[in-house]
């Protein structure tokens, strides 16, 4: 086994900051020592003067290979994951999918072998549930014995992942049962639709229109009512992708009351607005479900305070890319959309730009310090999703999946470098104050001196445990 020593950083969790040096045997870390005190064999140094040196990144909402729209999303897991290793994150928690009339356990099986020998990181899997009967309940069960304890369902898209108010019931009463954890896409579906028709029969085709017609109001709707179906089952609740004050008042007074609710929201929310709608069809780049909302409403600032008073707990990226024009193999996804805003596939890139882009905001912009940074990207992320303290921190026994963080090294955005496959990306030219310098991956680095290491079929899958945050 190799074993590594990491000297001379500083090392940051989610609740202490302290320079020190770290011992990694193997796959695991060995010890966390005192600067200069190690005097064993090792097989490599490296030298973290002047960085941070932080758990590896957990992005617990990421969709591989999803098909929607016609399409499906243009990263696979082996590019996926490769590019996601570039920017600091060492594992995701993807989303199988049970479509409609077919088994949930056969679409966990699906994506099982989508993955399977592709990752190049560790990896594991939310399901979704499109159509809840007794047999998916019982399904269920059997997919928290095989270490998927948490299921995501849609108040949005009818005729494609919709549930009704009962079926979401009876899932959330089984999980309350089985100790998992219903994740809401919290939109109100139904009446969006009728939005949706009303402005397409006014000519109104262009991309800003998908943000007008999902408003702000019809996620906080969703959020009341999925709450409140949650306190009804007795179960908990973690809403997804979350983008809207009036969704985040819902999640605060619950949280206040005492109630087992949680949130996340992702790097677009944080610093895009509706105007990136605007553009023409230049505007489809940014067409992602819930919408990025109206600046003049304040929604940014909001969910940068839900973050500093952990109202929301997590940044994850939803990422889910799709090409403008003919890439790679690829067609032109996004033009699908052309003359109907509603064709466009929903979603967009990311998983590789959360790390740093959440270091820019977070801690140069003064919103939130380097341990909530580690807390909100890493550490939380493992608590809730039964991967702690196997992931998300450094300490004895913790896997070595470690990023080494140059805060002193600008990272310029662009497609032409990223290493996502996707045409564009929405964050273009945007210069970030710090950058990833190396990544370790259960003790192995994969990312060193600009270069990629790794290969396809490193990830290995991760059972996971239950939320160790219920109240």
């Amino acid at each position: 086994m190799t074993r590594t020593l990491i000297e001379n950083g500083t090392v940051i969790t989610a609740t202490d900051t302290f320079a020190a040096d770290v011992l990694v045997d193997g796959e695991k870390v060995a010890a966390l020592l005192a600067p200069g005190t190690f005097d064993g064999e090792v097989d490599q140094r490296l030298d973290a003067s002047g960085k941070y040196v932080v758990p590896g990144g957990i992005d617990v909402h990421t969709h591989m290979e999803l098909p929607f729209g016609g399409t499906h999303a243009s990263d696979t897991f082996e590019t996926g994951t490769r590019a996601a290793a570039w920017g600091g994150t060492t594992s995701i928690v993807d989303f199988a999918v049970q479509s409609q009339g077919e088994s949930a356990m056969a679409g966990l099986e699906e994506w099982m072998a989508k993955a399977e020998g592709n990752s190049a990181i560790d990896y594991g899997f939310h399901l979704i549930l499109s159509d809840v009967n007794e047999q998916t309940l019982k399904e269920m069960d059997t997919a928290v014995d095989n270490g998927v304890t948490t299921f995501k369902m849609f108040m949005a898209y009818p005729g494609v992942f919709y549930s009704n108010d009962g079926q979401i019931l009876r899932a959330m009463q089984k999980a309350g049962e089985n100790g998992s954890m219903i994740q809401m896409h919290a939109e109100n579906g139904i009446a969006i639709d009728v939005l949706v028709e009303q402005a397409l029969a006014r000519g109104e085709t262009d991309p800003i229109h998908h943000g007008r017609t999902r408003p702000s109001i019809m996620e906080g709707e969703a959020t009341h009512r999925a709450i409140k179906l949650a306190e009804l089952a007795g179960a908990p609740l973690y809403i997804v992708h979350l983008t809207a004050a009036e969704a985040l008042a819902e999640v605060t007074m619950a949280r206040d009351e005492g109630a087992n609710v949680f949130a996340e929201t992702c790097p677009q929310y944080l610093f895009f607005g509706m105007n990136e709608l605007g553009n023409g069809f230049e505007g489809a780049k940014f067409v992602c479900s819930p919408p990025l909302r109206d600046e003049a409403e304040y929604h940014q600032e909001i969910l940068w305070t839900g973050l500093a008073t952990g109202d929301l707990q997590i940044v994850s990226t939803d990422h889910c890319p799709f090409c403008m024009d003919p890439y790679d193999g690829l067609p032109a996804q996004k033009r699908l959309g052309e003359g109907d805003f509603s064709k466009i596939p929903n979603g967009m890139p990311g998983v590789e730009n959360r790390m740093e882009l959440i270091y820019h905001g977070a801690v140069t912009e003064e919103r939130l310090s380097l341990n909530r940074w580690v807390e909100v990207c890493s550490t939380t992320p493992a608590r809730m999703f039964g991967m702690y303290p196997r992931k998300g921190t450094i300490s004895p026994g913790a896997d070595a999946d470690i990023v080494i963080f140059d805060p002193d090294t600008p990272h310029v955005i662009s497609a032409e470098t990223h290493h996502m496959r996707v045409d564009y990306s929405a964050y273009e030219g945007m210069e970030l104050a710090g950058s990833v310098d190396t990544v370790l991956s259960r003790g192995r680095v994969i990312i060193s001196d600009g270069d990629y290491h790794g290969s396809a079929g490193d990830g290995q899958y991760v059972e996971r445990g239950f939320n160790e945050l219920l109240i």
